[in-house]
């Protein structure tokens, strides 16, 4: 310690290097901290964590209500990037994060993107053939309604005509008003075509863009995300690992179920000779992302219309290819592929994907068993605390 009138020496060692002397023997560190940290009443320091708090939700808000309109590209950003985290994690050991995070992104663009393009440009084709058929009367869809009346019983039929549903005329007036009513919409949505179009693409490079730097640097912005929650560390885990564990088995299972029953209905439309076996088959595959229920709300109509008409073999072997093969898919791989590594009942899986679609479209399919899951875990830890010692 530096005596009065002694030169003061800043080259201390050990514990005697955190602490300066003034010449009155005063710790300089404790004199600052008093100076710069006066006494504070608790209502003064309750008024600032407040003040801090509304600051806190008001700019994150603030920065969730500028970042919406891409919401859809952020958000199948970041799915994207946990659903591939553990290739890059894999060329990690070899390659530099930015390397590894690029070699990804290319990954996903040629087994993803790629295919969804090619993909995108049938159908649209096949739905401009289809559209054509249906305007110069190739298809009639009031004679296949009056075929298909044909084969119901009779209480059935009794039942369409206390609703007005079994009159002809009738039937092609509601066509011809639907049709019309399609074209006008049409109309109306090429005008916006050109915007739409940009919006589209603007998306869809800010998702690539942002999923690049997800790769890179998403573990070290996962670990601050983590930091920052006021929860317990067990409690962390469990809610991370249940987060990305429900993302990876939703996205994987429902998208690689949807893929194989679309892929399924489109090969025995195309073998039946059905038109636009790769149109129809897209459709299954977006409405099998409704468990139980989606791809037969193509195939079962289909198989309708061909027994009406008389040919049988053709309606029966529908019939039994969508119950044995299409329906069997979705009622084995789906509890494998989502329940197993979600650990959540199939009708909880069911009901939150049906609830996720409703309310987030598309989205929702990944949203609705993310929430789920959410619910849950934080149950499960609030009966464990309550039940123990009552701490969370």
């Amino acid at each position: 310690m530096s005596r009065a009138g002694e030169p003061r020496s800043y080259g201390l060692q050990g514990s005697d290097a955190a602490t300066m002397y003034d010449c009155d023997d005063t710790p300089i560190r404790a004199r600052s901290h008093a100076m710069k940290t006066p006494h504070q009443s608790p209502e003064s320091v309750s008024l600032q964590r407040k003040a801090f708090m509304s600051l806190l939700i008001g700019v994150t808000l603030a920065f969730a209500f500028v970042i919406w309109p891409y919401f859809g590209a952020v958000f199948w950003g970041a799915v994207l990037a946990i659903v591939f985290a553990p290739l890059n994690r894999l060329l990690l050991r070899s390659q530099r994060p930015g390397t590894a995070a690029g070699i990804t992104l290319g990954v996903i663009v040629v087994i993803v993107i790629l295919p969804l393009t090619l993909l995108s440009v049938a159908v649209l084709q096949e739905i401009a053939a289809f559209y054509e058929m249906i305007k110069t009367g190739k298809i009639d869809f009031a004679d296949y309604f009056l075929r298909i009346i044909a084969l119901l019983p009779a209480w059935v039929t009794g039942l369409l005509e206390r609703l007005g549903l079994s009159d002809l005329g009738l039937v092609q007036q509601k066509v011809v008003d639907a049709l019309t009513k399609g074209s006008q919409a049409v109309a109306a949505q090429a005008l916006s075509l050109g915007h739409d179009t940009l919006e589209l693409v603007v998306g869809f490079f800010v998702m690539l863009y942002l999923l690049f730097f997800l790769l890179r640097d998403g573990a070290g912005l996962a670990r601050r995300i983590t930091q920052a929650l006021p929860l317990a560390e067990q409690h962390k885990r469990m809610l991370g690992v249940k987060f990305i564990a429900v993302i990876r088995a939703t996205v994987k299972g429902n998208v690689s179920v949807a893929a194989l029953q679309g892929a399924l209905g489109g090969l025995i439309f195309w073998l039946l000779d059905i038109h636009g076996p790769v149109l129809w088959g897209v459709v299954m595959a977006f409405l099998s992302l409704l468990p139980a229920i989606g791809a037969a709300l193509v195939w079962g109509p289909v198989a309708l219309y061909l027994l009406a008409i008389g040919e049988v073999w053709q309606g029966s072997v529908l019939v039994l290819f969508g119950m044995l093969v299409i329906g069997l898919v979705d009622n084995l791989l789906r509890p494998m592929l989502v329940g197993k590594d979600t650990r959540m009942p199939d009708f909880i899986v069911l009901i939150s994907t049906l609830g996720g679609m409703a309310l987030f479209g598309l989205n929702g399919f990944v949203i609705g068993p993310v929430i789920a899951a959410m619910f849950i875990v934080v149950w499960d830890i609030f009966t464990r605390a309550h039940a123990g010692t009552g701490r969370y």
